[in-house]
């Protein structure tokens, strides 16, 4: 009877894994890189626009695997176009069988599919424009204090006013200090800017600040002087107050500024916001403080990209994609790619490196030679270059980074084949008359594995980065594809839109950062200062 197959380890193989369990850090890294990485393998479980599960007439389907036309769902009569699973889950052909169902995934969105923006109808706002008005009036006087060209004096001369006849003393006490200073100014003699609050002659509650600029003495004296009235009040500045619809309520979600407008203005500007709503115009000039405030109120229109809401914790992007499921996407794309492009360059590195370092000699010399004029060869211009020529694509991208990224390792395996090739164990080898092959990957390459192993997963954190990173050049993977540099490329775009760099960036510095930390404790572990002691 055969026995199974078992991957046999070594004492010091063991004892490196027991040291590196014994990193609390490393390990619980280890776990949930792990975990986040199998939670993405089943991505399609999680955000599916499509059912996992639909019977419709007896039958049973599994739409998120099968590509099913209304045609082949419904009959011969139906268009041979896709299911629209939404819209037909919700159609009477499909409620009016009581055995009709449909499983749906936690998420009903896939990351390619943009979204109705009449679906966020709850969501709409209306903005309040309330703007108060400020009361800032200007007049020329003749020289017989006769009031001319008048602007904006509504407000502080109340009742019936001739202007051309009316002298400004009529209707304000007109201190001695301002008589002084418009005698200087049609004197045309310099005088000094002024500025002090007056009251009106009958209305005693009514005040201003009288003001004047400061005056320098001209060839020609002045035909009039012109003075300024102003509300003695600091202005009301104008506010933006955001509504939300609550069923047939309306919530400010501005409560402070809410708040600051005087009750007796609300109840007309909620009515407004109602007119809004409906659609309609809604536009009004009421009594604020004494004085008229316009109050126009706009619907907010949905647009993208749309921040986080029920339904979509993460917002939607430019397109009006499900952020959540273009990150947990991205996510899986990132970690096969990594980890391919991790595991190819070690393959290549490996094989490269230890020929050069096991023979040595011309082959050595030649080889190195090589590597060296292929590291100086300009990467992104060949990505560039390859991208126009046959388009950009998950396996292309693979293929490019492939033929570069396995440089760094070849020089490590090298320099350790180099080390141990003179051991008393391969000189014993090749006295047993093995195979070169045989001395190279059995007795040597388990030998010269530790800087391999604590290097793949910093290599792991460069794959990742760099197509970050060229997701974001735009030389990365094509538009449609989720990535995270891809949403991070649209931040730069919608600086406003917070959600588009958070949740890809927290993505991103969580992969890494885990990542790092097992790498740390694989170097802890590996270190061969800590296998040996003196004795």
């Amino acid at each position: 009877m055969k026995t199974p197959f078992k991957i046999k380890l070594t004492p010091i193989t063991r004892k490196r894994l027991k040291n590196f369990m014994r990193i609390r850090r490393a390990k619980w890294s280890l776990y949930l890189l792990t975990a986040l990485f199998v939670i993405s393998l089943f991505s399609e479980l999680i955000c599916n626009s499509r059912p996992l599960l639909m019977r419709f007439e007896g039958k049973l389907y599994l739409p998120f695997l099968q590509n099913l036309t209304m045609q082949r769902l419904a009959g011969a009569e139906s268009s041979a176009s896709v299911v629209e699973y939404h819209s037909f889950t919700q159609s009477p052909r499909f409620t009016d069988n009581p055995s009709n169902f449909a499983l749906w995934a936690p998420v009903r969105h896939s990351p390619g599919d943009s979204l109705d923006a009449r679906s966020l109808k709850p969501y709409e706002t209306v903005k309040a424009h309330i703007v108060p008005e400020v009361f800032v009036g200007r007049l020329n006087l003749l020289p017989e204090m006769r009031m001319v060209r008048r602007v904006g004096c509504e407000h502080f001369f109340p009742g019936a006013v001739d202007f051309g006849r009316d002298r400004l003393g009529d209707h304000w006490v007109i201190p001695e200090e301002v008589s002084a200073s418009i005698q200087e100014r049609f004197e045309n003699r310099d005088s000094p800017a002024l500025s002090l609050i007056v009251r009106h002659c009958t209305e005693k509650e009514l005040q201003a600040v009288l003001s004047m600029p400061e005056f320098t003495a001209a060839r020609v004296p002045p035909k009039t002087v012109r003075i300024s009235l102003n509300q003695t009040t600091p202005p009301d500045m104008p506010l933006v107050v955001r509504f939300r619809k609550s069923g047939e309520n309306f919530v400010a979600l501005d409560k402070k500024r809410w708040q600051s407008v005087p009750p007796a203005i609300q109840g007309e500007t909620l009515s407004l916001v109602k007119k809004a709503f409906a659609g309609e115009a809604a536009e009004a000039h009421l009594q604020w403080k004494e004085r008229m405030t316009s109050v126009k109120c706009v619907l907010v229109a949905i647009a993208w990209p749309y921040p986080p809401v029920a339904g979509h914790i993460m917002g939607l992007d430019s397109a009006g994609r499900d952020v959540f499921a273009r990150v947990l996407y991205a996510t899986r794309i990132s970690m096969i790619f990594g980890i391919t492009l991790s595991l190819w360059a070690m393959f290549l590195g490996v094989i490269v490196g230890a020929m050069q370092g096991y023979f040595g000699g011309k082959v050595d010399i030649c080889g190195q030679r090589l590597t060296e004029i292929w590291s100086a060869m300009p990467f992104l211009y060949i990505m560039i270059l390859v991208g126009s020529v046959y388009g950009r694509g998950f396996m292309i991208l693979l293929l490019c980074y492939s033929l570069f990224n396995w440089i760094g390792m070849s020089y490590y395996m090298r320099a350790e084949f180099l080390r141990l090739r003179s051991n008393t164990f391969v000189e014993a080898a090749r006295c047993q008359g093995l195979s070169t092959l045989r001395i190279i990957f059995v007795h040597i390459l388990p030998n010269a594995m530790t800087p391999i192993i604590t290097m793949l997963p910093f290599t792991l954190i460069g794959a990742i980065g760099s197509l970050a990173a060229l997701d974001f050049l735009g030389f990365g993977l094509p538009p449609l594809t989720p990535s995270w540099g891809q949403l991070v490329q649209q931040a730069q775009q919608f600086r406003w839109a917070w959600w588009l760099i958070l949740f890809p960036a927290l993505a991103l510095v969580t992969v890494i950062l885990l990542t790092v930390l097992i790498g740390e404790g694989l170097r802890d572990a590996f270190d061969p200062k800590q296998q040996s002691r003196m004795e």
